[in-house]
Order: C-alpha cells, then structure tokens, then sequence
C-alpha cells in the first residue's frame, strides 16, 4: 500500500474525531453566529502567521537522506507567504478588528498546537512537519467550501469576507495531491511513523482550537 494511503487509514478515526466536533457540525450547516467566524478567523491568524517561519525551520533541519524535499518546502514557502494578511483582510471585511486581532494572545489550544510544531522540527525529526500539513489541508479540502458557503448564505457576507476559507478549498485539494507524491517517496521506517504520529497529533490539537473557541477571544488586547 503506498504510504499517503497508510496514512489516510491511520488517522481515520481521529479525523472522524475531529469532524465530529459540535462547532465544526454547526459551522457545515451555517449556524455559527458571525462572532464565533470572526473568532475562528483570529485563531487561524495565529497559526497560519507561523506557517512560513515552520517551513523554514523544517527545510533547514532535515537531514541529508530527506535533502530532496527541500525542493517542496521552498515551493510551499512560495505558495504561503502573506496568507495570513489574507485572514485579517477577511476578518475587516466580516467587521472584525484586524489590528486587535494581531496585537492578541492567541488561545492557549492555539498557541499549544504551533509550539508543539516548533518542538517536533527542532528536537524530534522535521518530517513530522508534514503531517501538519496533511492535517491542515486535508480538513480544508472537505470542509472549506461547504463552511463558507453556509456561513456567507447565513450572514449575508460579501466573498471579500471569505477569501481565506474558499481560495484554501480549492489550492489546497492541489497541494494534496504534491503531498501524496511526496510522502509516498518516504521510505525510512522512522520517518513514516513520526508523520503518522504527528497526523494523529494535528487532528487532536487542531481539534482543540474549536473545541475550545471562544468569541471573546477575538479581539482581546
């Protein structure tokens, strides 16, 4: 079996998980109010800031048997950069705050999720990294268009307002299928288990974040 479809299986259950969370429910069926969108906006601000700063951390630690994938993190870094600029011009345009938003702490579920990033890349193996980015993507993949389309119907927003949700549902079914071919060139043993462990890890903590995601949080100095 190749290794993207390993994964796949593996973290199936806590995908199942994580899609089953009442907030991301509601959110598929538009019944989130427009103070807990903007919450979730500045909640992504606080992690996707980071996106960029872990890719470089990650290309820079890999090791030498994983040199060839410093290609990929350089086009990610490409694809990357200023989107969470994007977020604070969607959270102006849903009648956020964007710069309450980036003078705020973020959650602590958030700021749990991007540290143990950090942890994974500089003390374990970067590889892990990727199973970041699978969990992301992947989540964005199923649920960004049918979230967005619920929430702008409900809210009457404009898609200035939702510029982040639907762009990340279409670039990001693309950036799974680089991810396929990437992982399943994987073929150290250790390697397949740390992004299968971070996998697993990612639905949980990214899970968190909507757990735990309140609307007084959004703008919080």
């Amino acid at each position: 079996m190749p290794f993207f479809d390993t994964l796949v299986a593996h973290s199936d259950a806590e995908r199942q998980r994580m899609l089953g969370i009442p907030l991301i429910q509601r959110a598929l069926h538009g019944n989130v109010s427009l103070a807990e969108y903007r919450a979730f906006l500045a909640q992504a601000y606080h992690h996707v800031r980071h996106t960029v700063p872990l890719l470089m951390a990650c290309g820079a630690r890999l090791p030498d048997r994983l040199s060839w994938l410093r290609h990929a993190v350089a086009r990610y870094i490409a694809e990357e950069i200023g989107h969470e600029e994007w977020i604070l011009d969607d959270l102006a345009a849903a009648g956020g705050d964007p710069d309450a938003v980036r003078r705020a702490q973020p959650s602590p579920a958030t700021e749990v999720m991007v540290a143990y990033a950090y942890d994974m890349i500089q003390r374990r193996n970067p590889i892990g990294f990727f199973g970041m980015v699978y969990v992301l993507e992947g989540t964005s993949v199923n649920l960004a268009h049918l979230a967005a389309g619920a929430i702008q119907r409900r809210h009457n927003l404009p898609p200035t307002a939702l510029r982040y949700l639907t762009s990340h549902g279409s670039v990001d079914l693309e950036h799974i299928r680089f991810l396929e071919d990437l992982l399943n060139r994987l073929d150290h043993p250790d390697d397949q288990d740390m992004v299968l462990h971070c996998a697993d890890s990612f639905f949980r903590l990214y899970g968190d974040i909507f757990r735990t995601l309140s609307p007084s949080l959004q703008e919080t100095p």
